[in-house]
């Protein structure tokens, strides 16, 4: 049988987020092999990705490939996916998604059950509520959080999310926020040599590298709710190969791809992109789908958010309604001022 080409980015997150999908195919008998793919956000990583274009500059060389056909299937972090895929291209799955919190991560790391400790040692202030139990065990209902107020700490955080800084803007007020790129090793390497005093990365990133030990406190997501399609994998493929699109389906996890498709509702309905502080986060217990959004002036002094909850089988009407209701209340004002 002829190997799938699979595309992907050269970073160390996307090369484990491709081979895990070649090992999903190979468990179905499938060979494949990995097609390295360049993109001009990989290539200019001094430039801030707004001045790019935003984190669509992750995909367009990879689209481009997958369009030619000198691959076969595409790799993503559904993230750094517009909500709805150019012409001649589609999402054939996606894989089980890890955890969809954000990441305090402090030079020391360290496990949540020491940040009492850091935190004297530090002077960095914790959010109470950011001290949680693991995500598996998240409580499904959307309740409202209560934050510590870290008024106090006037230090660098260590983020070039518009959506983070929105939203972190109301935990740590007089905090100065400095736009760090790269990898996750390279922006570790940055904050351990002491150009920010905290960062904000993702939980899934750093458990699948293998670096659960550098997360030192998750953000609960009714605090700063979590970029679209965070955590999830996305195997994207041409429209007409239905060759690859069965092998891919097969792989194919429905709870995430569920949430994904209410999540990318939202994004879509109010036009939003990669780049602009939009939160949304979907859960699922059963048939039955919580969907959270947030949308946020960059400052982080007006935000507009809301709730709703639905049967999953329903996703992209929750996630429609859900953006219907935000905008009404000003959230295309504050995303598109």
């Amino acid at each position: 049988m002829k190997p799938i080409r699979i595309g992907t980015r050269g970073s160390a997150l996307a090369l484990w987020q491709a081979r895990a999908v070649a090992t999903g195919l190979q468990k179905n008998g499938i060979p494949s092999e990995l097609v390295v793919i360049t993109t001009r956000g990989d290539a200019k990583q001094d430039a801030p990705l707004a001045a790019l274009g935003g984190k669509g500059v992750f995909v367009a060389e990879i689209h481009e490939a997958l369009l030619s056909e000198d691959i076969d299937l595409a790799v993503h972090s559904a993230k750094d996916m517009a909500a709805v895929s150019p012409d001649g291209l589609t999402i054939a799955a996606v894989l089980a998604r890890e955890d969809a919190r954000d990441a305090l991560v402090f030079p020391t790391g360290g496990p949540a059950e020491d940040l009492e400790e850091l935190s004297s040692k530090s002077r960095r202030p914790i959010p109470k509520r950011a001290i949680v139990e693991g995500f598996s065990t998240t409580p499904w209902k959307l309740e409202v959080g209560s934050w510590e107020l870290a008024h106090s700490f006037n230090g660098a955080i260590g983020t070039g999310s518009p959506r983070r800084v929105a939203q972190l803007r109301r935990i740590y007020p007089h905090a100065r926020f400095e736009s760090i790129r790269g990898n996750v090793d390279t922006r570790l390497r940055k904050l351990d040599s002491g150009e920010a005093d905290m960062l904000v990365l993702a939980c899934a990133g750093l458990r699948r590298l293998g670096l659960s030990d550098r997360i030192s406190a998750p953000v609960a997501i009714v605090d700063c709710v979590p970029a679209p399609g965070q955590g999830i994998i996305a195997l994207e493929v041409r429209a007409g190969d239905e060759r690859t699109l069965a092998m891919a389906q097969a792989l194919n996890n429905r709870e995430a791809r569920t949430a994904l498709a209410a999540e990318q509702a939202v994004v879509a309905a109010l036009g939003g992109g990669c780049q602009l502080p939009l939160g949304v986060f979907a859960a699922l217990r059963g048939d039955d789908l919580a969907l959270r959004a947030v949308a946020a002036s960059i400052d982080g002094t007006r935000i507009v958010d809301g709730e709703t909850t639905g049967n999953s089988a329903a996703a992209v009407e929750i996630g429609t309604r859900l953006a219907q209701d935000l905008a009404s209340r000003g959230a295309m004002e504050l995303l598109h001022s």
